[in-house]
């Protein structure tokens, strides 16, 4: 800056007389107030307002603090300044003192976050990796002095940026520790959140303390496990809907057929990917029918189930055992060509799989249904 200019900041600034800081930011703690040579004149007036404390600092020495109001600097309320300086009889000449306003409101919806899953034991799953998140809030203490020596030192424009790092690792340490030492399963920590969040608000108090902070609210939002652990979940959730295992088998097998039904690319034809699609829509029938009548359903195994009340046939599609199918459904798949006389069946009591037409119980259903009409031509 050329002399001129630094003359013309100089005649400026001492015509101001009015000491304040309106803030229009979201994050900024601490901001000090900028004079020529931080002189500031005989009788300047200094405005604190709500959620603000004024730190008058002299020769790198705190002197007064100034809660919100609205005063003038002079010696009658300048009473450690004014011991610091000797003013005995008060003083015209300005003084060279650093003005600090300090924001004590609450900052609000800070954010937390595991940057690397958590590794700890669970009771049920053994060893797991977890990640949580949440908010938290805090605001500097009434008396900023910790504030401003640990934190903060002689920046003139202090923000949330400059702390939330530190905050941070304190609440993961905290964290990870509490979740430790709790053992509580990964299933039920859902319904603990409260419980951790009231927890670690009580513990992380201390060290936010140390730093001249107050931490108001902290919330635990989420406890989350990795994907794969999630996924299996998931799966293991479906299988409880479903009651058991040959149901969740004749469910999977169902959608797996179908799809191949609607994928025609996948190699195979027009009547295979036909009679799969019907054999799903049947199986799936079956399934509902079961579902809501389970004494129905009491033979749906991988070893050939015992004896049922009415006889039932597994059928071979494509090398793979399906069913099984009452005479009923079986002979519904007759009449959708999905089922014929060369068709190898089985049911309980036969020590091999034979043709559908060496079966006395089924021949008279081939009889009994029309053969399907002839091709367009």
């Amino acid at each position: 800056m050329s002399l001129l200019g630094k003359i013309k900041e100089k005649a400026f600034n001492e015509f101001i007389d009015i000491i304040e800081w309106l803030d229009d930011t979201q994050d900024t703690i601490i901001w000090r107030f900028p004079r020529y040579q931080n002189e500031i004149k005989n009788g300047a007036q200094l405005t604190v307002r709500e959620t603000q404390v004024a730190v008058l600092v002299d020769q790198g020495k705190f002197a007064d603090i100034y809660q919100p109001g609205r005063y003038e600097l002079t010696t009658a309320n300048m009473p450690i300044l004014t011991t610091l300086r000797g003013w005995k009889y008060g003083f015209n000449s300005p003084f060279k003192v650093e003005v600090y306003f300090v924001n004590t409101k609450q900052f609000l919806n800070l954010k937390w976050g595991t940057q690397n899953p958590i590794m700890m034991r669970d009771p049920e799953f053994g060893p797991i990796r977890m990640r949580a998140f949440g908010t938290y809030c805090f605001k500097v203490d009434s008396d900023p002095t910790a504030f401003i020596k640990n934190v903060a030192g002689t920046d003139g424009n202090f923000t949330t940026e400059g702390i939330k790092e530190q905050l941070r690792n304190f609440i993961i340490t905290k964290f990870t520790d509490h979740i430790a030492e709790s053992r509580i399963a990964a299933l039920d920590m859902a319904s603990n959140l409260n419980e951790f969040s009231a927890a670690l608000q009580t513990t992380l108090h201390a060290d936010f303390e140390e730093l001249g902070i107050d931490l108001t609210k902290f919330l635990v939002e989420n406890i989350s496990l990795p994907e794969e652990v999630e996924k299996a979940l998931d799966k293991r959730t479906s299988m409880g809907i479903l009651g058991d295992m040959t149901k969740y088998t004749q469910f999977s097998f169902a959608e797996a057929l179908k799809a191949g039904a609607e994928n025609p690319a996948g190699g195979g034809s027009p009547a295979g990917d036909a009679m799969g699609m019907g054999m799903g829509f049947a199986m799936a029938g079956q399934m509902a029918q079961q579902m809501m009548n389970p004494s129905a359903g009491a033979a749906t195994s991988a070893v050939p189930p015992p004896l049922p009340q009415q006889k039932a046939y597994f059928v071979a599609v494509n090398g793979q055992q399906t069913g099984p199918f009452t005479v009923p459904a079986l002979q519904q798949m007759i009449m959708q060509g999905q089922f014929s006389p060369q068709s190898l069946v089985w049911t309980q009591g036969m020590t091999n799989w034979s043709s559908a037409s060496e079966i006395s119980d089924l021949t008279a259903l081939f009889g009994s249904v029309p053969p399907p009409p002839p091709p367009s031509v």
